[in-house]
């Protein structure tokens, strides 16, 4: 069955990103640079001082229309690579149901 595979991650970590998907065999994915942001009180000074500097992190999106096994090898790499982690910034995954394509 046919899911959609949405990760977040920062930009430091694309070649190990695209580790996982070649290692969990997801050959089609697309990715788009993105500004990650977390909600926090310094984040608020920060903009509130500088309105004009960028306060984001630069972050990557990348999104697959996958079959639900890979997608669960996927899970199993990123758990691995997120426990092996020495800073704050995990990578994020979510999978979606497709209840219809074209």
């Amino acid at each position: 069955m046919m899911k959609l595979l949405i990760v977040t991650t920062v930009s430091e970590y694309q070649k190990e990103i695209l580790k996982l998907f070649k290692k969990a065999n997801i050959e089609a994915f697309s990715s788009s640079e993105i500004d990650g942001y977390k909600n926090t009180t310094s984040l608020i000074a920060t903009t509130s001082w500088f309105p004009g500097e960028k306060g984001g992190n630069e972050s990557l999106m990348f999104f697959s229309f996958t079959d639900e096994e890979k997608i669960t090898d996927f899970f199993s790499y990123v758990r691995e690579f997120n426990n092996n982690l020495e800073t704050n910034n995990p990578v994020r995954a979510i999978v979606l149901p497709i209840e219809e394509s074209i």
